[in-house]
C-alpha cells in the first residue's frame, strides 16, 4: 500500500504548534560596539514565506521531480528555499563546496540538473564554466541578478505573497534530495534521499537524543540545520565559514551559545577541538548546553575530554556513527567513553562508536571488495572479529543516483524488499553489543602475513606525547604491502632521529605494530577541507613509495 509523506509537512506541524517561536536566527551584522544584530523568522513566518516561494517556483516550472542545484549558504534564504522545494516536490542537489570547485562541478554534471538556485557568486561560476550546466533550463538568483538570465528569489516570493500552498503529495519512496558524498576514499557519489528516509531520520534523532520542545540548536554543519524546523527547534546559524570548521573563530561560537542559551550543538571533530582548546585555556563554562553531537570523522577521546571541561557534569558529548548514506545508526556518549572505552582505544582496540540506535540492525560481515548480490551470500563474522559494518533501517538510503556499479558494491538486497548498506568501514562487536570502529576498508594494509587496520595501529603511535596524529599507509600490491606510518607532531622536532627511535620502540613493544619498520615524520598530513580529520592515505602511500625506493 502506498504511503504518502512530505518532509515539508513537519514544518507545517511545527508552525501550528509553535507559531510565534523563533525558527531561524541569523547573525545579520554588528553594531558600533561589536555586538551581534540578529534577524529572525518564526515558524509561522517561515511556513508562510516558503509557501509564497513554493508558488513562485511552481509558476516557472520548478516542480515535482525537478533536480535543482542548490548553492545557497546557511541563512534565511537557505531555509526558505529548501522547504519551498520540498513543498513543490523539487529535488535539491547538494554538493559540499569544501571538496573543491573542479570535483564539485563533476558532481553537478553527474546529477543531470534541470534547474539552478544559487547566490550571485554561484551564478558567476556557472557563467564562467557553462559546459557543466548544459542541462539546466531554469535559473534563480538569491540576491541581485546581474548579466545572466532567469529570476530572482525575491521576484518569485512576491508573485503570490501570502498565498497558502498545498504541498505536493509525495510518497515515502519518492526522491526528496540528492546529497553527494565527500569522496574521501573514492569518487563522490550522489546519495538518493527519499521523503521516507528523512522522516525516519527525524524520528530517530528526536527519540535517541530526547529533543524537547524548548530546544535551541547551533548547527555548525548546514545540512543538519534542516532537521531543526522539523523537530521544532530554533536554529541559530553560527557566524562562521561552514566549509572551514578547523579555522572557526571560537569566540564567535561561544558568543552564539551565550547569546541564545543554546541547548544543542552539532560540531565536527575539528571544530570541537578548536573551540574546546580555547574554552579550556580560558576557563569558559557553557551551562546551557544539554548535549553536544560530534560526527563526520572519528572523534578522539582526548578531544572529547578537552571540550567536556566547558560542560556541566550531566551534559554529554554524543558521537553518533554513520555516513551520508545512513546517519545516525550507532551512538555512544562521552561518559561511557571517558570512563571505560578510552583506555581500550589507546591500547589499540579501535574507536568505540556505541550500540545501534532504535531498531537499526547491524551486521559484521566477512571483509571483501566484491559485490554481494544476494542476502544468502552474506557471511557474518563471529563476535570479537573484525568485519565490514553493514546496516539496515528505515533511514538507510537504498540507491545512488545513476550509479549502478556503486549500488552493486554497497547495497545487499534483503528478502523483505529493503537493502543492507555496506558502510565501507571495518569494526568488531564486543560482548556488550558495542561496535568498535577500526578504519576504512579501503585503507587496510595486507602484508601477506597479517592485515593491519588504521585506527588500532595509529592509536599506538598517538600515545607518544609529541604526536598530534598519525596515518598508516600501505606500499605495494595487495597481499604483499609494506606498512608505513607517517606521524604529525604537535610542533617542530629538534632531534628527529631520536624521535623516530622512540616511535620505533613504541611500535616494537606492541604486537599490533611490531612488524612496522618504516616511520616518517610529516609535519602536515594531507586532510580533507571539511573535517580536517579524514586523512588522504592514498597520497601518503605514493610519497612512502618514493621514500622507500629512493
Amino acid at each position: 500500500m502506498t504511503r504518502y509523506t512530505n518532509i515539508a509537512q513537519s514544518l507545517k506541524h511545527s508552525a501550528q504548534i509553535y507559531p510565534f517561536k523563533r525558527a531561524v536566527v541569523y547573525p545579520a551584522s554588528r553594531d558600533s560596539s561589536g555586538r551581534v544584530l540578529y534577524s529572525q523568522l518564526t515558524f509561522s513566518q517561515l511556513d508562510r514565506q516558503s509557501d509564497s516561494l513554493a508558488a513562485g517556483l511552481d509558476s516557472i516550472g520548478i516542480g515535482r521531480g525537478t533536480r535543482t542545484i542548490l548553492m545557497v549558504p546557511p541563512g534565511m534564504e537557505f531555509f526558505l528555499t529548501v522547504f519551498a522545494m520540498f513543498k513543490v516536490g523539487a529535488v535539491p542537489v547538494v554538493v559540499d563546496p569544501g571538496m573543491g570547485i573542479d570535483r564539485m562541478l563533476q558532481c553537478l554534471v553527474q546529477s543531470r540538473p534541470k534547474a539552478f538556485i544559487g547566490i550571485e557568486k554561484a551564478h558567476v561560476l556557472r557563467t564562467l564554466r557553462p559546459g557543466f550546466f548544459k542541462t539546466v533550463k531554469r535559473w534563480v538568483t538569491v540576491g541581485r541578478k546581474w548579466f545572466w538570465g532567469g529570476h530572482t528569489l525575491n521576484q518569485l516570493m512576491n508573485r503570490f505573497p501570502g498565498a497558502p500552498f498545498k504541498s505536493v503529495q509525495t510518497t515515502e519512496n519518492e526522491t526528496a534530495a540528492i546529497v553527494f558524498t565527500t569522496g574521501s576514499t573514492g569518487p563522490a557519489k550522489g546519495v538518493i534521499y527519499t521523503h521516507g528516509n528523512f522522516e525516519a531520520q527525524i524520528r530517530q534523532i528526536q527519540s535517541h537524543f530526547q529533543i524537547s520542545p524548548d530546544e535551541i540548536d547551533l548547527p555548525t554543519f548546514p545540512l543538519f540545520a534542516l532537521f531543526d524546523p522539523a523537530l521544532g527547534m530554533t536554529a541559530v546559524i553560527p557566524d562562521m565559514d561552514p566549509t572551514k570548521p578547523a579555522l572557526v573563530n571560537p569566540v564567535k561560537i561561544v558568543e552564539a551559545i551565550e547569546n541564545h542559551g543554546v541547548t544543542n550543538m552539532f560540531a565536527s571533530p575539528a571544530l570541537l577541538n578548536r573551540v574546546g582548546k580555547y574554552g579550556k585555556e580560558n576557563g569558559i563554562k557553557l551551562p546551557s548546553l544539554r548535549r553536544v553531537v560530534s560526527a563526520g570523522a572519528p572523534v578522539s577521546p582526548a578531544n572529547i575530554e578537552q571540550f567536556s571541561s566547558m560542560l556541566s557534569d550531566d551534559t554529554q558529548i554524543h558521537t553518533p556513527y554513520g555516513a551520508t548514506e545512513a546517519v545516525p545508526i550507532i551512538s555512544i556518549g562521552s561518559h561511557e567513553i571517558l570512563s571505560e572505552t578510552k583506555k581500550l582505544s589507546e591500547y589499540g582496540f579501535g574507536m568505540c562508536v556505541g550500540r545501534p540506535i532504535a531498531d537499526t540492525q547491524v551486521k559484521l560481515i566477512k571483509i571483501s571488495d566484491e559485490p554481494i548480490t544476494r542476502i544468502q551470500d552474506l557471511i557474518e563474522v563471529p563476535e570479537n572479529q573484525v568485519g565490514e559494518i553493514a546496516v539496515k533501517a528505515d533511514l538507510v538510503t537504498e540507491h545512488y543516483f545513476n550509479d549502478a556499479n556503486a549500488d552493486r558494491l554497497a547495497k545487499i538486497p534483503d528478502t523483505d524488499g529493503k537493502v543492507w548498506h555496506r558502510m565501507g568501514d571495518l569494526g568488531w562487536r564486543d560482548s556488550k553489543g558495542r561496535i568498535w570502529f577500526c578504519g576504512r576498508k579501503a585503507h587496510r594494509v595486507e602484508t601477506g602475513k597479517e592485515t593491519l587496520f588504521t585506527i588500532p595501529v595509529e592509536a599506538i603511535f598517538n600515545n607518544h606525547e609529541k604526536v598530534y596524529r598519525s596515518a598508516l599507509a600501505g606500499v605495494g600490491p595487495k597481499n604483499r604491502q609494506i606498512p608505513v606510518v607517517f606521524v604529525e607532531p604537535f610542533e617542530k622536532i629538534s632531534d628527529e632521529k631520536q624521535f623516530i627511535r622512540e616511535l620505533s620502540y613504541l611500535a616494537h613493544k606492541n604486537p599490533l605494530t611490531a612488524g612496522i619498520k618504516y616511520i616518517f615524520i610529516e609535519y602536515k598530513l594531507p586532510v580533507d577541507i571539511r573535517h580536517n580529520s579524514k586523512i588522504f592515505r592514498e597520497k601518503l602511500a605514493i610519497k612512502a613509495q618514493q621514500l622507500i625506493t629512493g
